[in-house]
């Protein structure tokens, strides 16, 4: 089976407190992958109220091929034209074991919404040195179908690169 990557790196500062307890993180744009913004508020000691939200502008997808960035976006993958953007919105966390969750929200691509769970793992807590703020490590994946999403435009879309998608999220934070 084959699986096609794309790998999202955000690194995550500044916030304010949202709740007692939680942390909330403003994306930096600055430091990601991707044109990647949202909000994450993080309650370690109620992991169960956390929320996640985040938006991907598409058109700035770089894959280091300008070529290839362009038919990612055409009609043929995410038709950026018309679907500019990937987004997720938490609808619950649930506390899986210490240090692992699953955030289950609304993940939208291509203009169709589908509830998915996205294993979290914590990576862990302490103090940036830099900044002498709270920080927080987070890694989570999500395998997903792009016929799902109608990203499948191709007739032999599924024979030739497979229907799998994984999405990997790495995100470092720091509190405001």
């Amino acid at each position: 089976m084959n699986h096609r990557g794309v790998y999202l790196v955000a690194l995550i500062l500044s916030a304010t407190v949202a709740m007692a307890g939680a942390d909330s993180y403003v994306i930096d744009k600055n430091h990601s992958s991707v044109d990647f913004s949202g909000t994450i508020v993080y309650d370690a000691a109620h992991p169960e109220q956390s929320r996640f939200t985040g938006t991907i502008d598409v058109s700035s997808i770089d894959t280091q091929n300008e070529r290839h960035d362009g038919h990612l976006q055409s009609a043929d993958f995410f038709d950026v034209a018309n679907h500019p953007s990937i987004s997720f919105a938490s609808t619950g966390v649930k506390k899986v074991a210490d240090g692992q969750l699953h955030v289950v929200g609304d993940l939208t691509m291509h203009g169709v919404t589908q509830l998915v769970t996205i294993p979290v793992d914590i990576l862990g807590t302490g103090t940036n040195p830099m900044n002498g703020k709270k920080q927080v490590g987070l890694v989570g994946d999500l395998t997903s179908k792009a016929s799902e999403y109608g990203v499948n435009s191709w007739e032999n879309f599924k024979a030739v690169l497979g229907d799998e998608v994984t999405i990997e999220i790495v995100v470092e934070a720091n509190a405001g």
